[in-house]
Order: structure tokens, then sequence, then C-alpha cells
């Protein structure tokens, strides 16, 4: 066996489709069982995307593996068709195709067994209005059992698939609690229905709820198609990303020219690219000028200059002139790919803040069932009659009521939503990680080249000691720089060639890290030992540079780069190489300023060049340190960190990987295919350096959305399941109706997504208005009033179930009670059996204190009349009955007012 068999491989990343998630402890329960597969490193699941993103190692799990721990975990995985990778990302685009096709088809589903289920909850009810004269409640519950039981099977067949497929695995979920509710209700209507006898002789309340088990289905169920809708929603940026790409392109071949499918083209094809048209792949211009809108992809509003040689970027725009291109990068290699991929991983990504959530919706279910259970036992025990009632309705909205599902989707939403934002404004944001870190930063550490100047250095001027010639020592600085990669290196060598310098060979060449280039260079007089460097490595060397002091102050002074030449052990010149402050620079630095986050210059530049160009832009003297190595930059960021500082660290993402790795955000910043999209938590795709606090900006507006997503989920959960266990009724003869309680959680989950989706107004462009500091009162006033569109929702649907009972209540018998002579108007009624009674009190010094129908128990309320100054009973069976009424307060108390009830069939 070779020592290549012996290496493991590389950990892979997959993303798998999950079905049948519909709350937090879903996606906890898949996590642990992937998690705890052979061969996987971490595994981590979306309920807002429904994927599952898993680190493995191929060579230990195979694809197979973990889509049996998914299945083992009671859920299935989506079969999804093998995409080309030369094709992405229009085959990505077809995925998303047939995934909204699958989408729409699912939230018609949920949609027609919604309003199917209202509507057969709404008949009910109106069929419960009857008076009782013209049709028996009897027949009612009858006439109701069958459109009843068929919703029961039909619409809610989805939760007990769900419910019976996490009972196989010993788990529970929010659809065990629907099913647990909604079949309770229905169960014990079917009793009352079938043997109303039996129910009587038991001293059991014989009402139904056949429309209470309806409307909660229907009402989840709606719940669920908002809930789709919206999540739709938040996909958006990745569909509006995928949607830039063109679909074909015009390939150059043998002098011909023809229109190609876009998977068909590849490396090194020649491509024509006319004004209008969108650049199709990655290449670079090799005949023709234009300009090319990059908006898109950047955010950069402004058109960009190609000519040959200038790398352009698949899916933006051509504006003017045409030109032909060579293809550099295809299908998935593409920037736009990458990009997309880059996106698609963060929105499944979690911020550390979902933690805590998590860990509370593992055992959130179980826990609601108990309680459930225990509630209503309390309730059959201790409660008032009719205990059955009360009991049952407490029970049933516990379990309704308790929604897991808003705590799943308090965070990833809310990433979703931010992320592709700002993948829209050219930030990408690796994950909801570097969100979270990003709203915390107070310290951004700014390299010079390429982050605050525009990174394409020019040799400005050379100034030469006295005994040497300008073009010479150009000659043998521009020799000696062609085999360097360094920027400067670059400058140098294109200002030789354009003076038409003719370059001696080259030997012995070493570059030394953060101090220049030393070499042999031949020329007609022999060979010269020649040194490109700055001062520090120079002094370090023992060179007098006493010749140059003046030339070298006064570049440095300028804000220009010097790149010192030495021939033969003598200094020879300077190379004053000018980079241009960028125009934003200065708007960037002050925006972070004005947030109250400090901003530090480090570069490896001289001291005088480094503060002229903190000068310019507005960072203080104290916070420049110069002439660094890559090295001494991540030492400094650490210092910074030890003060207790959270730092970012902004560079190109390649030199200055070392200070990136060490900050606790890294954030990369360049232009196009240049940009190192893998090496930071952040990407400026466009050069401008106020993607950076457009960046700070969005994470802590994101941030902002998922602590009031997280807050409406525990508060929801923590304030209305006492009031559904009945913890309001002892003060207030309030119980939690079944239909308001499926309402509340439907409404509850709908408003997580809703905030989330506030995100799509937030403005991240580089060159918009971002406050990244406190808000001022305008932004208190939005928050506020969206905060009050919600609970404006939630009174309306509390207002709506009340409005139902006041419509019951018109239709039953009224009897209004004097609180003064404590008389009944009139002294006696006659109703039949199963029709409601609502005994009306009439304000006055005195409060009645109890009631009760002699003899009947299970009718004796035992407390005050509720806030509505109302009693309702029934009395099922025939017979004469004396209801009687017990004054406090005053003169009257102690005094009972009675009414005879005739009750007839």
């Amino acid at each position: 066996m070779t020592t290549e068999q012996l290496r493991p491989s590389a950990p892979t990343e997959i993303q798998l489709p999950i079905e049948g998630m519909t709350c937090a402890s879903c996606v906890n329960r898949i996590e642990r069982f992937l998690n705890k597969t052979e061969g996987v490193e971490t595994a981590t699941v979306n309920l807002a995307t429904e994927m599952a993103t898993i680190r493995y190692l191929p060579d230990v799990a195979a694809r197979e593996d973990l889509v049996g721990a998914v299945e083992a975990a009671g859920y299935d995985v989506r079969a999804v068709k093998p995409s080309n990778p030369a094709a992405a990302p229009v085959s990505l685009l077809d995925e998303l195709s047939a995934d909204d096709v699958e989408r729409r088809g699912e939230e018609r589903s949920l949609l027609r067994q919604a309003l199917s289920s209202i509507a057969v909850a709404a008949a009910i009810m109106v069929a419960m209005f009857v008076p009782q004269t013209s049709v028996p409640m009897e027949t009612i519950n009858w006439l109701a059992l069958l459109p009843a039981t068929i919703v029961q099977a039909w619409a809610g067949r989805r939760f007990y698939r769900a419910a019976w497929r996490a009972a196989r695995h010993r788990s529970a979920n929010m659809d065990t609690l629907v099913a647990v509710g909604t079949s309770a209700a229905w169960l014990y209507s079917v009793v009352v229905t079938l043997v109303p006898d039996a129910i009587h002789e038991a001293g059991l309340h014989p009402e139904t709820y056949f429309d209470s088990s309806t409307i909660i289905i229907g009402l989840v169920l709606l719940g669920r198609w908002l809930e789709h809708r919206a999540k739709t929603s938040t996909t958006g940026a990745i569909r509006r990303l995928v949607g830039l790409q063109a679909t074909t392109a015009r390939r150059v071949m043998d002098g011909r020219e023809e229109d190609v499918a876009l998977e068909t083209v590849t490396v090194g094809d020649l491509l024509r690219v006319r004004p209008g048209e969108k650049v199709p792949v990655d290449g670079v211009v090799v005949e023709g000028a234009s300009a090319v809108d990059a908006s898109m992809l950047t955010g950069e509003a402004i058109p960009v200059e190609v000519t040959p040689g200038t790398e352009v970027i698949g899916a933006t725009l051509n504006t003017t002139g045409t030109f032909v291109m060579r293809a550099t990068r295809v299908g998935r290699d593409t920037a736009l790919a990458r990009i997309v991929d880059l996106v698609s991983r963060a929105q499944g990504s979690k911020a550390p803040i979902q933690r805590l959530a998590d860990r509370i919706a593992e055992v959130f279910v179980p826990i609601v069932l108990v309680v459930a259970a225990g509630t209503s036992l309390v309730w059959l025990v201790f409660g008032p009659e009719p205990r059955i009632t009360l009991a049952l309705t407490a029970f049933i909205g516990v379990v309704v009521i308790a929604c897991p599902c808003a705590m799943g989707l308090a965070t990833p939403t809310a990433i979703m939503v931010g992320t592709g934002r700002g993948a829209e404004a050219g930030i990408l944001i690796r994950g909801g990680e570097a969100l979270e870190i990003a709203h915390r930063v107070d310290t951004v550490v700014l390299d010079k080249t390429g982050t605050l100047t525009l990174g394409r250095p020019t040799v400005a001027e050379v100034l030469v000691a006295p005994g040497f010639v300008v073009r010479d020592v150009l000659d043998l600085a521009g020799a000696l720089e062609r085999a360097s990669e360094h920027p400067l290196g670059a400058a140098i060598v294109a200002r030789a060639n354009h003076d038409e310098l003719g370059f001696g060979r080259v030997t012995d060449f070493a570059a030394v890290i953060g101090g220049g280039v030393t070499g042999t260079v031949a020329t007609d007089a022999g060979p010269r030992e020649v040194i490109v460097g700055n001062r520090r490595l120079l002094e370090g060397r023992g060179v007098d540079l006493a010749p140059l002091t003046d030339a070298i102050e006064a570049a440095a002074t300028a804000g220009r780069t010097i790149a010192i030449v030495v021939v033969d052990g003598v200094a020879a010149g300077v190379l004053s190489i000018s980079d241009p402050v960028k125009a934003e620079a200065q708007a960037a630095v002050r925006e972070l300023a004005n947030a109250g986050i400090e901003v530090w210059l480090v570069t490896g530049d001289a001291r005088a060049t480094a503060e002229a160009v903190a000068r310019q832009v507005g960072i203080p003297a104290h916070n420049v340190v110069a002439e660094t190595l890559p090295a001494d930059k991540a030492a400094i960021v650490e210092r910074l960190q030890a003060r207790g500082r959270t730092v970012a660290m902004v560079g190109d993402g390649i030199n200055d990987a070392p200070a990136l790795a060490q900050a606790d955000l890294g954030i990369a910043i360049g232009t196009g295919a240049d940009v190192a999209i893998e090496a930071s938590d952040i990407t400026l795709i466009g050069g401008d350096p106020r993607g950076v606090p457009a960046a700070i900006g969005l994470s802590r507006a994101t941030m902002t959305v998922i602590r009031q997503n997280l807050f409406w989920a525990f508060a929801y959960n923590v304030l209305l399941i006492p009031v559904a266990m009945g913890a309001l009724y002892p003060f207030f003869g309030i119980t939690l109706s079944p239909a308001l309680a499926a309402g509340a959680m439907a409404l509850s989950s709908v408003s997580v997504v809703a905030n989330s989706l506030r995100l799509r107004r937030y403005d991240a462009r580089p060159d918009a208005v971002h406050r990244v500091g406190p808000r001022g009162a305008l932004g208190h006033l939005r928050e506020a009033w969206f905060l009050g569109v919600i609970a404006l929702a939630s009174l309306g649907l509390a207002g709506g179930v009340m409005a139902a009972d006041t419509i019951i209540d018109a239709n039953a018998t009224k009897l209004q009670v004097t609180a003064r002579n404590v008389a009944f108007m009139p002294a006696d009624v006659r109703v039949r059996a199963g029709e409601t009674v609502v005994l009306e009190f009439t304000n006055g010094d005195p409060v009645f204190h109890d009631w009760e129908v002699v003899g009947l128990a299970n009718v004796d309320a035992g407390a005050r009349p509720d806030q509505t100054q109302r009693i309702r009973f029934t009395i099922d069976r025939p017979g004469t009955y004396v209801v009687e009424c017990t004054v406090e307060g005053h003169a009257e108390a102690g005094m009972v007012g009675t009414l005879v009830v005739e009750v007839i069939d």
C-alpha cells in the first residue's frame, strides 16, 4: 500500500435538501443523527432553507450513509438531479426552477386544505347558532360529524403522518402537538355525538368541539401557507444572482461566429461580446475596448473601462463597445458561481446566538405535552364545573398554542435575508457567525495598498545619486523586478517597458519578505549586484543612503512609496511610486469614526508615506503603524485584542493572510475576479472601502432583527402558554379558546418571518448612507411601528374570536339580573334542552358572589361573572330547574335571587 493510499482524504462538504421539517425540534434531531454518523465532522440543518450542510470524510462515509442518517431520524431527503459543473450556475437555475414548481404545488395544497377546513369550521359554527327550537343539538352534532371527520382525515393527514414518523423514532415535534390537540377535540366530540346518554349518565358536559378541531387545522395550515410564501421571499437574493447569468455565448472559431449554449463554453474559447450583452463567463479581453457595468455584482454604479489585458467577470453588462475575450473560468469556477455558492452556504449557516433556542427546542415538545396533560388533570380534579369542558379546552389550548417553529425560524430567516441583501450589494458574508461578530466590531485595522489606495501603483519619478544615469538605474531595477510577483515590481517593470529599456539576464534572484529583491544583472559592462528594496532592508545591510536622503524624504512626504536601488553596494537611485488614495476612502473612515469605531492604518510602507495617506483619509497619526512585515500585522491585531477590542482586519486577502486569520473578523477587499473569496469572513467584491461600514451596518441591522425574533418567539410561548393553561380564569373567568390558540400560533411564525423580510429594505450598497452607530428617533419609530402592527394583528385575532362569542350570545336566550333588588327579568323562562342561557348583570354597588343551578353541580360556575358581566350555561335534560344568584356588598349582602327555568325537548 502506498503512502497516498494511507493518507486520509480531505473533508468535503455536501448539502442535502430535507423534507418533513416543521420546527426547531426537527432540526435538532436531524443534526444529532448526522453528527453521530462515522466520518461526519460537522452537520448543521437550517429550517428556513430546509437544507442540511454536512462536512464529512468521503473515504469514511458515503452520501448513502448521510441519507440513511436523515431517514433514521424520521425525515426524507429530496431527490436532486446531478448537476453539470460546466453549466453552473445555469444548472442551479434549473434546480431553483424545479424547486419553485415543487414549492408552488405544496403552497397550493396547503391553501386548498386550509380554506376548506376553515369553511367547514365556519359552517359548523353557523349551524350551532340555529335556535334549538328549530333543530335539536343532537341533529346538528350528527350533521357536523361527517365534514369534521373528512377534514381530520384529509387536511389533518399531514400532521398524523409527521407525528407518526416522529413517534416511530421516539421523538415528538410540532406536528405531534397539532395531531394530539385536534384528535382530543375530535374524539371527545365523536363520543358525545354517538353516545350522548352515556355522557349524561357520567355527569359530563355533552358539548362537541367539531368546530374547534377543524378551525385549528385550518388556521395552522393557513399559517404554514403564509410561512411558505414568506420563506420563498427570503431566497430571492440567490434567485436574482443566478438570474444575472447569460444563457448563451457568441463563440469565435476559425473566422466564424456562432451562438452556443453557455454549458458548451470551455477555457480558452474566444467569445465576442457586443453592446448590451452580458459577459458570458470570466475571462480576459484580447481585442477591442468598452465599458463594463459590474454594479449587479460589486454595487459600484460607474462602468469600468476595459481594454486588451483587462479581466472581466461573467454576468456583468457590456455597455458601449464590442470586444473579444478569452474564457479563463467557466461553470462552477466563475466568480458568479462561487458567489452563489458562498451565499447559499451562508444562508444555510447558524449564528451562535441560535444555540440557546436550539437547546430549548430540543426538549420543548415533550415538556409541552407533559404540561398539557398535567394542566388538564388539575382542571379535572380541582376545577369548577363543567370540569371536563375546562380540562379539554386547557389541554387543546396548551398543545396548539405552543410554537417551537417560531424559535427555529428566528435566526435563519434573518441570516438568509441579511446575507442575500449583502450579496446583492457586493458584500459576501460567509455565514451567521461572521454576521454576529461583525456587529460587535469596535476596531478596524486597514491595510494601505489596495484598501485605501487604488492598488495600481505607477512609477511617478526616478531620482538618482551623483554619478548614475536614470535610464541605467531603471533598466537594472526593471530587469531584477521581472522575476518578482509584487505589485510594486510590476509597476517598475511597466515603467521600464514604457521607456523601451532592454533587460539584462538575472541570476541569483532572491526575494526578501517585507524588504525587497536582490540578484545579479548581466550588463555590457559586466555583472552588477543589484538590490531594490525599502529603507529598513538597506540600512540593515549597511548601505549609506545619505546621497538620497532629500529625495527619500520628499517622496515620503508626498505620500508615495519608495523603492531604493543599490548597485554594487552603492545607493544609486530612488523610484518614487505613486498609488493614489481612493476617492471613497475618507468617507469610509469618517463613517466608521462617527459610529465610535477606532480606525488603524497598518502598512509596510515608510512612516512618512503612511502618515501622509492617513492625513488624507482622516486617520490620526497615533493610530498609524508603518514599516511592518506580514507577521507584524498579526501581532498588532493580537495586541489590540488583548486590550479587549473586537478587531476587524481589512486587507487584500492574500498578503495580509496572517492578520486576517488573527483578527476576530477578516474582511478581504478587492475587485472582480481578483478577489480572494475564500480568504476571509467577509469579502467586498468591489474595491470601495465604504463597503466596510456597509457590512458592519448590515450586520448590526440583522442582529437587531434576530434579537427581536428571538424575543418574540420566547415571549410568545412564555406569556401565552400560561394563559392557555387557564391562569386568567380565577381572576377574570377567561379561558383561551382553541381557535384563538391556533390563530396565535400561526401568527407567531408568520410574524418572525415577516420581521426578517424587513431587512430587504436595508440599502447595503457602498455608496448608500449607513447608520452604523446607534439608531436615531426615526429608526426607533420604525421599529415601534412594525411591532405595533404585530400587536394590532394579535388584538384583531383576539377580537374576532370575542366577536364570535358575541354572535353566539346573540342567538342565546338572554336574561337580565338587577343587582339592587336581585331580581331576574323575566322571572322565569322556557328553553329547549341544550340551548344556551345567558345571564347579563347590570351595574350596581353590590356584586354577585356566586351562582348555581340548584341540583345540577355540573353547571355550577362557582365564581363571579366574567369581565363581560355575563354568565352562560346550558341544561341538556328536560325538566324544571331553579337558578340562584347570591349578592355581596352593602345592605343587599347575602340576598338571593331566583329564576325558574323550564327545559323542554
